[in-house]
Parts: C-alpha cells; structure tokens; sequence
C-alpha cells in the first residue's frame, strides 16, 4: 500500500517514553516479532531452518510469529479503517 508519493501508513506508533511499538502489540510482543522476524530471514539463507515432515523449511518460532502478526495486523486494519472514517469530506 504505498502511493507514487512513497507514503506507506506507519505500522508503528510511538509510546509515552519514546520507544517505537506495533499498532495492536505490546512492547515485549513488538521485540519478539522482530527477533522472529530476523531469525526467518536467517533461515531463509539456509541457516537455522530444518525441514518438516511434509518436506517444507519450517522455522523455529514461525507459529509464534503468526500469532503475533494476525494481533498486529488486525489492530493495524482497525486503526486504519478508524482513521479513513476520519479524514473522510462530508458533502
């Protein structure tokens, strides 16, 4: 979703200290999914993934890493529907 204009909606907000968090995460879940989102490119390289029974590359941690999206990206589509309302003329 990015315009010619190269302006992607964050996906990130800034807390009361500063710290940049997902939209619908907490701080910890927002450190997590980074890590787990690293350690999968990691993987992706040929390292740190094994093969699961079915012969696909499954990678530590990617259940968790799901989880931890569908959160994030389900606030993220709330908040963005909320802010569509917002900013929409009334005529």
């Amino acid at each position: 979703m990015t315009s010619p204009a190269n302006n992607a909606p964050r996906r990130y907000f800034v807390d009361t200290v500063g710290r940049r968090v997902l939209i619908g995460l907490t701080l910890e879940e927002t450190f997590e999914f980074e890590r787990l989102d690293s350690e999968q490119v990691t993987a992706l390289e040929g390292r740190q993934a094994a093969p699961d029974g079915c012969g696909l590359w499954q990678v530590a941690g990617e259940q968790r890493w799901l989880e931890l999206y569908e959160k994030h990206e389900g606030a993220w589509k709330a908040w963005l529907a909320q802010s569509r309302t917002e900013i929409r003329p009334y005529f």
